[in-house]
This record gives structure tokens, sequence and C-alpha cells, in this order.
């Protein structure tokens, strides 16, 4: 008898910066939600969400048609079905719609998939809300990634591609904006005190744990040479997969893909003015946040560890 999760509304993760993090998510993802059974994959969020290392986490060795190295897969395979026959013929495809319909028609893109599930492969498919109008069929899994990374499995009533999208868009812009943020956070830290550091998510902000004793660095002096890069507007962008750039000076970042234009953009930064001892990890905490309630979400953390 085949197994579904007939009771799974929606499952929430904080959806975290950096490669190893979100590749481990992913690995998390696929041994809690998917299914053998599971042919049709959709996945949603805009560009530089980290939808790719997400599905990378998921399906380890999968050949993405649209690698973040810049190779893209030509012709795509999903197109080469009727050339690709027998036992070695590929089992999962992949593709972007929103790369692909440069190329190839919605609705031809459409029937490679629906041809591709009736003979029994598994697609996976990036910007599935744009294709799903044309398919006549919803996700078997469909997942967001936005500031967080939602989970659902669609029956008949629902949820659809749309409701997912409304959520996941317009909550990224807060991770990439505490994501941004954090960079900078850490462009001012001694170095002694950022190799030692780790971090952690929280909504709309960002955490850095400090194993031991308390960071001997000053955390208002720290915030206001932030919202000083804040104010100068500098330009912030990708230089490789281990690197990104602040006003043209570079900065290792494991996931230099998640940020913000322009330091500018960041808005309501603020750091919490004193650092959280966290007695089961023996480790203390700087608490970052931004956006427009910032300093409110801020004391909510506080209150809760009291």
């Amino acid at each position: 008898m085949q197994h579904t999760h007939t009771s799974h509304l929606y499952s929430t993760y904080f959806a975290p910066r950096g490669r190893r993090r979100i590749y481990a998510l992913g690995m998390q993802l696929a041994q809690l939600y998917l299914s053998p059974f599971d042919k049709l994959i959709g996945v949603i969020g805009e560009p530089g969400s980290g939808k790719s290392a997400l599905i990378k986490g998921m399906f380890p060795n999968l050949e993405l048609t649209n690698d973040d190295d810049g190779v893209n897969i030509r012709p795509l395979p999903l197109l080469e079905q009727d050339s690709e026959t027998g036992f070695f013929s590929p089992h999962t495809y992949h593709l972007d719609i929103r790369f692909e319909t440069g190329f190839t028609s919605m609705s031809v893109l459409a029937d490679a998939i629906l041809q591709a599930l009736h003979r029994g492969k598994r697609v996976i498919v990036e910007h599935f809300d744009l294709i799903y109008p044309f398919l006549g069929m919803n996700a078997d899994l469909l997942i967001g990634v936005g500031e967080e990374v939602l989970i659902t499995r669609p029956n008949l009533f629902g949820p659809e591609p749309q409701e997912v999208c409304d959520t996941v868009f317009k909550s990224l812009p807060y991770r990439l904006m505490a994501h941004t943020a954090e960079d900078l956070c850490e462009y001012f830290m001694p170095n002694d005190e950022l190799v030692r550091c780790s971090h952690g998510d929280v909504r709309h902000g960002f955490i850095m744990s400090f194993p031991g004793h308390a960071p001997e660095f000053d955390l208002s002096e720290l915030e206001a040479k932030v919202l000083d890069m804040i104010a100068k507007e500098l330009p912030v962008g990708y230089v490789d997969e281990n690197h990104m750039s602040i006003g043209g000076e570079i900065h290792v970042c494991t996931g230099p893909r998640t940020h913000v234009s322009n330091t500018g953009k960041i808005k309501g930064f603020k750091l919490l003015n004193h650092f959280i001892y966290d007695s089961m990890k023996k480790c203390y905490l700087m608490v970052g946040s931004v956006g427009e309630k910032s300093e409110e979400n801020l004391q909510k953390l506080d209150k809760m560890i009291r």
C-alpha cells in the first residue's frame, strides 16, 4: 500500500545561510519527507534564495541543468527522452523553468514533464509556480524557499503554488538583509573572535555563537560601525562560491549569492546590547535583527531567556 503523509499541511524551517548548512537541511528534509512515490517535486523561490543548494542537499550527485558555475547542460535532458532509453536512461530530471523559457515554450516543457512522469521518472522543477498552470496537476511535494523553507504535500484542496509564493517571496528580503548585516558584523570583528564563532538563525535576524567565554569587543561600537557601512550604500556582490565583496573589499562567505545588492537596502539593523549566555551549549550569543520591528523583536528574544 502506498504510504503518504495524509495529515501533513506545512512544515517550516529556518532557511540557513551558507552552503554546508543548507546542504545539511536538504539532506534532513529528504530523510523526513521524500517518498519513493514522489515523482513531481516543485521548488519555489526567488533567484538567490538557495533553491539549487537545497536540491543538491536533497538529491546528492544530481546534475542540475542550471549549475551555479555557469555550466548549463545543453540540450536539456528532459527534452531528449526519446533518445535516452534502456537501463541507463536517467531516473531523475531537473529543470529551471525561468531559465528554460528563454529557449523553449511553456507548453513544450509541460508536455516533456508529463511524458517523463508517465514513464515513471522523477522530475524536479525549479520555479514550479510558472509551469503549474500548464500542467493541470500539482506537485507531490512542494518546497518554498524564502526566509524560511516551507514543505507541503498538496492534495486536491491545496495548497496551491501561489500560496507558497505569497509567503516565501514576501519573506526573502529579510533573509538577504540579515545575511548581509551578519557579514558586515564579521567585517569589523577581531579575527580571533571571528574564527571561533558559529552561526545560527532567528526570525528576521541572525545569531553568532562564541564558545567558552564572552567576546572581548563592544557591541554598541560594532553596531555603530555597521550602521555607518549601511549609510554609505556600498555595493555588495558575488565573487565566487567562497567570497563576496563589500564596497570592493573581498570577504569570505559560504553563501555569497544570498545578499542584498547594496548595504543601503538593509533596513532597521539593530544588535542586542548584551551577549546572551546559553547554559546548555555553554556559549555566548550575539543577536542581530533587521526590519521595521527589529527593536521589538530583540526585546522579545531577550525576555524569552530571562
